[in-house]
């Protein structure tokens, strides 16, 4: 039996408990003030003929007597008046007595003189009693009354009077129908009140039964809490449903689940993206860049049975990813600086060698100079830093600058002890804020260059990235690109990649720090600063004596 159909049969039998009981407890009170009312007007009877002047009179001529003639007793006043209260009252006797429980007056006229059937004693003393007892009549419910001399001094006989049950109970039935009546309103309202109740539980659990959420709340909590991946659901009405620990760290709440989405602040492109979802998409996608995180958004519209149960939006940190990307970008701009270097260092080899074979000493000294003092790429010449990585990576950066109207240059406090350890992390983050600063640039006017100043300081390697664009307009939203409106953005250089996130993270996940050093100055847009522990070592000897060597080539 389905869970709804046990709490429909359970409430219907406890309503019928419930009104069967109240119905019994009515009718048992009915009944009881039936019978009360019964007796009392049977004990009003008996006092009322009790108390006629006339019968206590006629009663009292009878005190004491035995020899009674039932004869003259049928004939007599008291047996007449008897007869005339039964007709009035419709009681079922009144019988008159005197103090030796000897009958005056009875219903059966061939009972006169004999002694009644009942206790008579109680009311000689003067107590006036109310009983259910059977007497010749049949049974009945009957009141006696002592009656007293006309003098009041003395009591000379009992006036009993009795009413017949089915006189007492005669508006039962119409009682037991009414209350009847009323128990079948009322286990219809309870079955309607059922019906109501069972459609309302399977409405809200879309017909899940009791034993299936156990399962769907273990399917639900290892969806949540046993993937890497955010999951946020909002219902047709734009209240958080749900939501794991990595969504939350998105929404910026702990307390998201169970508010309306215009109470939180979202990032904008994730309102909007649920926004779109909820206004009938059934797919939208976008990406959000954090100060922490590069996340891709999917949102998708969800159902059971036909009836839409709002929209789930699933956010995956694609951070490592980017970042791998970044650092293979950086290894690529290496690997194609050294592929040019060899292709030119085999190139002046070769001429080099030509030259010795055909005896031409002196030349062949001269090229080897010149080779020494600008490095395997003309481009290198130009480069005033003696770290070989950092000054083929400059070279490269050059390159490519130059191909955009930017001059790339490098400061002149630039000083380099030693040499790079982490290449890959130096040029993500270095090649990160070059990128960018040389797209500031470009979108800048004349003229328009890129300055990049290097200081190390044991393992720890400083540089700062200058420019000549515009410089920045939202310093607090430049790591932040997510949290600025979209309109914001147009026209905004600085803030709008996934770059500064992911060089800022490179640094701090080194213990280091990337920072907006500058937003704008004289002469200059933007200048960045980063300061990177562990990414250099002290140079050996041989690096050290190519390092002065290309010093002073380049000098």
């Amino acid at each position: 039996m389905r869970f709804t159909t046990r709490v429909f049969a359970m409430q219907l039998l406890a309503a019928t408990a419930v009104i069967a009981v109240c119905v019994s407890a009515f009718a048992l009170l009915g009944i009881g003030q039936l019978r009360d009312e019964a007796e009392s007007t049977a004990l009003a009877v008996a006092r009322t003929v009790a108390s006629d002047p006339q019968v206590r009179a006629d009663v009292a001529g009878f005190a004491g007597r035995s020899d009674l003639d039932a004869a003259t007793l049928a004939d007599g006043a008291l047996q007449e008046y008897a007869a005339g209260i039964v007709d009035r009252t419709q009681t079922l006797f009144v019988v008159v007595a005197n103090d030796l429980g000897l009958r005056l007056a009875h219903p059966d006229p061939d009972l006169l003189g004999r002694r009644v059937s009942t206790d008579f004693a109680s009311v000689i003393a003067g107590e006036e009693v109310i009983a259910w007892e059977r007497g010749t009549l049949g049974e009945s419910v009957r009141a006696k009354v002592p009656v007293f001399a006309p003098d009041g001094g003395r009591i000379v006989g009992e006036v009993s009077v009795g009413f017949a049950p089915a006189r007492v109970f005669a508006d039962a039935p119409l009682l037991v129908g009414l209350f009847v009546l009323i128990a079948v309103v009322a286990l219809a309202v309870a079955a309607l009140v059922s019906v109501v109740i069972r459609r309302r539980l399977e409405r809200l659990t879309r017909g899940v039964q009791p034993e299936e959420l156990g399962g769907l709340l273990q399917s639900r909590a290892a969806v949540l809490e046993g993937v890497h991946d955010g999951v946020l659901a909002v219902s047709d009405d734009g209240v958080v449903r749900a939501a794991n620990a990595p969504a939350l760290r998105v929404v910026g709440d702990d307390d998201a689940v169970g508010r309306h989405i215009d109470e939180l602040d979202l990032p904008p492109r994730l309102r909007t993206a649920l926004d779109r979802a909820l206004g009938g998409d059934s797919l939208v996608t976008g990406e959000l860049v954090l100060s922490e995180q590069v996340v891709y958004v999917e949102v998708r519209r969800v159902g059971h049975e036909g009836r839409s149960l709002g929209v789930v939006a699933v956010l995956r940190d694609r951070t490592d990813v980017v970042a791998l990307a970044e650092r293979l970008d950086a290894v690529r701009a290496a690997t194609n600086a050294m592929r040019a270097q060899r292709h030119e260092f085999a190139n002046r080899m070769h001429a080099v060698r030509g030259m010795v074979a055909a005896g031409r000493t002196a030349e062949a000294q001269e090229l080897l100079s010149e080779f020494a003092a600008r490095g395997a790429l003309p481009e290198e010449a130009g480069v005033p830093v003696a770290e070989p990585f950092l000054r083929s990576f400059l070279a490269s950066k050059r390159m490519e600058a130059r191909e955009r109207g930017v001059e790339l240059r490098v400061g002149e406090d630039t000083l380099l002890l030693g040499v790079v350890a982490e290449p890959e992390d130096v040029a993500a983050v270095l090649g990160n804020l070059v990128d960018n600063a040389v797209t500031a640039a470009a979108a800048g006017e004349e003229p328009r260059w890129v300055e990049v100043s290097l200081l190390d300081d044991r393992d720890e390697l400083a540089l700062t990235v200058t420019d000549s664009g515009i410089g920045v307009d939202h310093p607090e939203s430049v790591f932040d690109r997510a949290r600025a409106a979209e309109e914001d953005e147009t026209g905004r250089v600085h803030g709008r990649g996934i770059g500064l996130p992911l060089a800022r993270r490179f640094t701090r996940r080194r213990g280091g720090e990337l920072w907006l050093a500058e937003a704008r100055g004289g002469g200059h847009g933007a200048v960045f600063a980063a300061r990177l522990p562990g990414v250099m070592r002290a140079a050996g000897d041989d690096e050290l004596d190519g390092a002065i060597t290309s010093e002073e080539g380049t000098a």
